[in-house]
């Protein structure tokens, strides 16, 4: 069970792990272990993922998923499969945490007047600042 809170668990039965040879660094392993894993997961169909949740990874993490719905993770960071797998899980389960919280919505505010007279003054202190570099030699050269 991959818990993501208390409302988000979505059961390891739904994930599925295939295997493929790593590239990088391993020596001989390389050459002879498939321990790169990718997790293939239904996202469109999965029952247990909320339809707002849905939205948002979808929103965020769009580019991951498939034209089949199923979102895909690989992972190549260790040298054993065991650690991929498990590494693949908590990307996934960063990804969810990241979903699950739903964004604040703003409420529009008027800036003060105090805030509104300070921009003014400023914008005034400019515009005397730029007026006052203003070249005066172009009527003596005529």
């Amino acid at each position: 069970m991959l818990i993501i809170n208390q409302k988000l668990k979505i059961p390891l039965r739904e994930f599925q792990f295939t295997f493929a040879r790593s590239s990088g660094p391993g020596g001989q392993n390389v050459n002879k272990l498939n321990t790169k894993a990718l997790l293939r997961w239904p996202v469109m169909s999965s029952s247990r993922l909320p339809e707002a949740v849905r939205k948002r990874l979808l929103a965020k993490h769009g580019r991951r998923v498939t034209a089949g719905g199923d979102l895909l993770i690989t992972s190549q960071r260790f040298r054993d499969a065991g650690r991929n797998v498990a590494d693949c899980l908590e990307k996934l389960r960063a990804m969810l945490e990241e979903a699950a919280v739903a964004p604040k919505s703003r409420k529009p505010t008027k800036p003060t007047r105090a805030s509104t007279e300070r921009r003014l003054d400023q914008k005034r202190k400019h515009s005397e600042k730029k007026r006052g570099r203003a070249c005066t030699t172009r009527d003596n050269d005529t």
